[in-house]
């Protein structure tokens, strides 16, 4: 086995996940991605746009962050 600094990467298979939102969540995710259109001038679907919401909801909340480094 060959002495790497690099680790083995971690499993990147995405898993594809189904959801139901409310309308007017729908309709709020919406309007998101079209803000988001005219910040940056791309067009995201907002399937596409979830995934780093969501990251970015969870890494901002201090008590899963403590939860998850074992702290609970």
């Amino acid at each position: 086995m060959a002495d790497l600094r690099l680790p083995k990467l971690p499993d990147r298979t995405p898993v594809k996940l189904s959801i139901q939102v409310t309308p007017q969540l729908f309709a709020d995710l919406t309007r998101y991605a079209g803000l988001y259109r005219e910040a940056y001038g791309q067009e995201e679907a907002i399937a596409d746009l979830i995934p780093p919401m969501l990251t970015a909801f969870l890494d901002s909340d201090r008590a899963f962050a403590k939860a998850r480094s074992g702290g609970r």
